[in-house]
């Protein structure tokens, strides 16, 4: 099979099949990755492991820092913990949501409120802060767009008072 067709296959089984984890199956969220197809990982309650990617995924499907995916957990590993079995996007989640499958530790923003650390905290806050900004637009659309973690956000204000300040400066100087 060539590489193409291998990977036509593996991204219509990714896309189309809408699966649920089995009983020793668990959701979780990827944290980032370590090289190595290997990707750290957070349970909904804040424990953290190694996850390895399957040959059929890699150089075929990417996953970013916060994509959730379904994993089969590794009895034997030390510390790789588990295997990915499926990604999850965004149709997938809502469709485990109306299940009822949906885990709730992951019902907020992906992380039980009391596991968090000082920086997770921080970043969940600006980042529920650009969700209000872009629910308060007209359209539902607005959620389907990607919010680059890797800058800062930066809030500019427009003062009218520090323009009128400066205003009143320049007379007084002439």
């Amino acid at each position: 099979m060539s590489q193409a067709t291998k990977r036509k296959h593996v991204v219509k089984e990714v896309l189309g099949d809408y699966v649920t984890p089995s009983d020793n199956q668990q959701i979780m969220r990827i944290l980032g990755t370590n090289g190595n197809n290997l990707h750290e990982a957070v349970t909904e309650c804040g424990e953290r492991f190694l996850l390895s990617m399957p040959t059929k995924f890699r150089k075929n499907i990417w996953i970013k820092r916060g994509d959730f995916v379904i994993v089969d957990p590794i009895e034997e590993g030390d510390k790789v913990k588990g295997e990915i079995s499926s990604i999850l996007y965004r149709d997938h989640i809502q469709y485990l949501r109306k299940l009822g499958i949906w885990p709730k530790g992951f019902m907020t923003d992906g992380v039980c409120e009391e596991k968090k650390t000082e920086p997770e905290k921080e970043q969940s806050n600006e980042q529920h802060q650009e969700e209000e900004e872009c629910d308060s637009s007209d359209t539902d659309d607005d959620r389907d767009l990607f919010i680059n973690t890797n800058r800062a956000t930066v809030l500019y204000s427009d003062s009218e008072e520090d323009s009128d300040e400066e205003e009143e400066e320049e007379e007084e100087n002439k």
